[in-house]
């Protein structure tokens, strides 16, 4: 699922959303507040289990957990330029660090942790939390728009080559250096993800028209999908199922689509159904008709799709198997999380299959615990993880650690403020990252 930037929900009574996301394997959901912070455990359809509950760290904008471990990061309004690392089962907090500028995303796995600026892009060791490499003058990304794999062979890391076009840069956050460029839009970047064994990376531009799917690391394009012809949209999460045959994608629309990565038959091959001529004969008039006009003959439309009633602002979508069988998550503005079943033979409308309330009546204008199995109204959702906009600076930053484990005099490097001794996040005993044992 993917992050990009905007505003914060407007102010009513109750209250106010500032962030959600989904850990990184879809079996957690963490909400952010002005008034604390929620985590949910996603393992069964009928009953949503809050984990967690904090009402002492308010204004949360960014949160994000490292799969089902303890450990959580937020970043909060009132100093957006300090990330926040807790241990939420001890209440205690582990570290934090200062940034030069607004902190616009945060992404981790078991190897790394991934902050992401305006300018610049900070990598860290998540398990001492050493600062591994810096990533100066990188294209203007307001958004805060990045990926990092989960794969634990590997860390991918995507992020915006450009600011005028759709250029992805995949970068290898455990060898350090850059891999390649993919020229994925004409338009720049809305939305980026990976699939769980990082051998696929989808992306979405601005237009919000095209989704398409890259091998990862050759960068070749491998699916182009359409999610509509008529009107541009703004794509807030894109999510790959965690077989990864399954992509699906959600916008500033009533509708979430789902995409099916289906090879085609491959050449020389006839498998004599009606969809092999028909292909036949489109790919025979493609070099006839203009290309533009013969590529959206060639995308392939969605598989599945979910209708909401209302639709103006982003939301968050991902696919997850909940007791054995495909579902998708759709968390909304309104405080409810609806879960839809999945066909993954068919297809088709995918059905409610739950409701959940996120929220109790004096957190939200709802009723406690309320539930519902029908198509109750709907709010379109909030982007993961959202920027809010600006606020006043903060203290400023010390010098700190450099690429070359040193200080280096005139760099700007995140403040470290452990002061009980060195970071340690490696206890599995707590929480990942965990040790790979080979056979």
């Amino acid at each position: 699922m993917e992050k990009t930037g905007g505003a914060g929900l407007p102010d009513e009574p109750g209250l106010r959303f500032g962030c959600a996301s989904f850990n990184q394997d879809s079996t957690s959901l963490a909400l952010g507040t002005n008034t604390g912070y929620k985590l949910f455990s996603l393992t069964t359809v009928d009953k949503l289990d809050c984990i967690h509950e904090s009402a002492g760290t308010p204004d949360i904008y960014i949160m994000e957990r490292l799969f089902s471990s303890s450990l959580i990061v937020m970043v909060r309004t009132n100093m957006p330029q300090r990330m926040n690392i807790y241990h939420f089962k001890k209440g205690t907090e582990i570290c934090n660090y200062s940034y030069p500028d607004r902190i616009l995303g945060v992404k981790l796995n078991r190897q790394r942790l991934v902050v992401c600026l305006e300018e610049s892009i900070y990598i860290h060791n998540i398990k001492d939390m050493k600062l591994l490499k810096t990533l100066f003058n990188t294209p203007s990304n307001p958004s805060g728009l990045c990926a990092l794999s989960i794969n634990h062979s590997n860390s991918y890391l995507t992020y915006p080559g450009s600011a005028t076009v759709g250029e992805i840069i995949l970068y290898d956050a455990n060898c350090l250096n850059t891999v390649l460029t993919i020229p994925a839009h004409d338009s720049p970047l809305a939305a980026l993800t990976f699939n769980t064994s990082a051998t696929k990376l989808a992306s979405a531009s601005e237009r919000g028209t095209v989704i398409r799917v890259f091998s990862i690391p050759e960068g070749q394009r491998l699916f182009e999908f359409r999610r509509g012809m008529k009107r541009y949209v703004n794509i807030s999460s894109l999510s790959f199922s965690p077989d990864g045959h399954f992509l699906c994608a959600s916008s500033n629309t009533e509708t979430v689509h789902i995409f099916k990565l289906e090879q085609l038959v491959p050449s020389g091959q006839e498998d004599g159904t009606w969809t092999s001529y028909v292909s036949k004969i489109f790919s025979a008039a493609s070099s006839y008709i203009p290309t533009q006009v013969s590529g959206m003959m060639s995308q392939d439309r969605a598989f599945a799709t979910v209708h909401l009633l209302t639709s103006g602002q982003r939301n968050i979508c991902t696919l997850a198997m909940i007791q054995k069988l495909p579902r998708l998550l759709v968390a909304t503005a309104d405080g409810q999380l609806f879960i839809y079943n999945v066909n993954p033979l068919d297809g088709g409308e995918c059905m409610l299959a739950h409701k959940h309330r996120l929220f109790n009546v004096d957190d939200f204008m709802g009723s406690e615990g309320s539930e519902t199995t029908g198509p109750a109204q709907t709010c379109p959702s909030y982007a993961a993880t959202a920027a809010l906009p600006s606020f006043g600076p903060v203290s400023a930053t010390l010098t700190g650690y450099s690429e070359d484990v040193g200080a280096k005099k005139g760099e700007v490097i995140p403040e470290h403020e452990f002061a009980a001794g060195p970071v340690c996040l490696a206890d599995e005993n707590e929480f990942p990252p965990v040790s790979i044992h080979k056979s």
